[in-house]
């Protein structure tokens, strides 16, 4: 007769069932320290956020508003990090940041709070493609 603790040493020792236990042991050790992602460090993912022009308003008014709103005391939020901001002629702005999943809804309200009525938004989840795009080039290439 299998115990409950054999079962599930058996299940965490499966590759797919082992990474979604984590801290889970397999039988035979600790598991393997987790890899840094195109992400970043583990517990950290990315979003890339449009900050579209509303082309109704004037660069100072939306300044003003972003002022009013406390856009340019509270964004970003303290511990995320922010790792492009480029102005894309026509189009607005574009912010890609990087932080703990767990703190999504603190950005997505805090960009409702301050950036709408002078931007437009839409979100993307993002990770870094350089280095994986760079290896298969010169596996391809």
């Amino acid at each position: 007769m299998t115990t409950r603790r054999s079962v599930w040493q058996f299940l965490t020792g499966l590759p797919l069932l082992g990474t979604l236990a984590p801290g889970a042991r397999a039988a035979d050790g600790p598991a393997a320290p987790a890899e840094e992602s195109p992400t970043g460090p583990p517990g950290t993912t990315m979003l890339t956020v449009f900050l579209r022009h509303d082309q109704t308003k004037t660069v100072s008014q939306i300044n003003e508003h972003l002022k009013h709103t406390g856009w340019f005391r509270d964004f970003p939020p303290a511990g995320v990090e922010v790792v492009s901001w480029y102005v894309m002629m026509g189009i607005g702005q574009v912010v890609t940041l990087r932080f703990a999943p767990e703190r999504l809804r603190e950005v997505n309200i805090l960009i409702e709070r301050a950036a709408w009525g002078g931007f437009r938004t839409e979100f993307y989840p993002t990770y870094d493609y350089r280095k994986l795009y760079q290896d298969l080039k010169a596996k391809m290439g």
